[in-house]
């Protein structure tokens, strides 16, 4: 589902900044998450660094998982605290009805919605992508990577857009992005 290789598809659309990211170490934000994190996103942090597309949507930077006092109130810990709170109040599309995934959050766009993982597999690039659309107040599941899953959104390749009523990525072709 997920593959280093799907970020360089996304990359035709999106070109990376020439600097690349930041050398993290993995190994240790695998620990603190008890999971390693998709490849697919750790290529992409790796070309891209952290950063929004558009504008728009920005891929939070990798963080080690910490209580929420050590680990601030802007980053991965807090988003994906955040998504946990509202998985409980939100409605859910039916193919996720009665699930109790294991949630981290890697986007979140300008509109507070939330780009997450359902990290329950123990195989990480089998982690497909939970969206939280604030308008409609609902998670859906989408059967892809986080990589494929923004090409798909860029090439306007679901049936419709993950963010009902938001055409800021859906169908662009392309897109911008800038490194935070």
């Amino acid at each position: 589902m997920s593959s280093a290789a799907d970020v360089d598809i996304l990359m035709t659309l999106m070109p990376p900044p020439p600097t690349g990211g930041p050398h993290l170490d993995w190994a240790e934000i695998a620990r603190s998450w008890q999971r390693p994190f998709p490849p697919d996103y750790q290529r992409f942090i790796q070309v891209n660094g952290a950063g929004t597309i558009q504008d728009f949507l920005e891929v939070i930077p990798p963080q080690a998982k910490a209580p929420l006092h050590e680990a601030g109130w802007n980053g991965m810990v807090h988003e994906t605290g955040n998504a946990e709170e509202t998985w409980n109040m939100a409605s859910k599309s039916p193919e996720l009805a009665g699930t109790s995934p294991a949630l981290i959050t890697w986007a979140a766009s300008s509109g507070a919605d939330m780009f997450c993982w359902d990290a329950t597999a123990t195989d990480p690039a089998e982690w497909p992508v939970l969206v939280f659309d604030r308008g409609e107040v609902r998670f859906t599941r989408y059967d892809c990577g986080m990589a494929e899953f923004l090409t798909r959104t860029l090439r306007g390749d679901f049936p419709t857009s993950p963010l009902d009523g938001d055409i800021v990525l859906w169908g662009r072709g392309e897109a911008t992005w800038k490194k935070l």
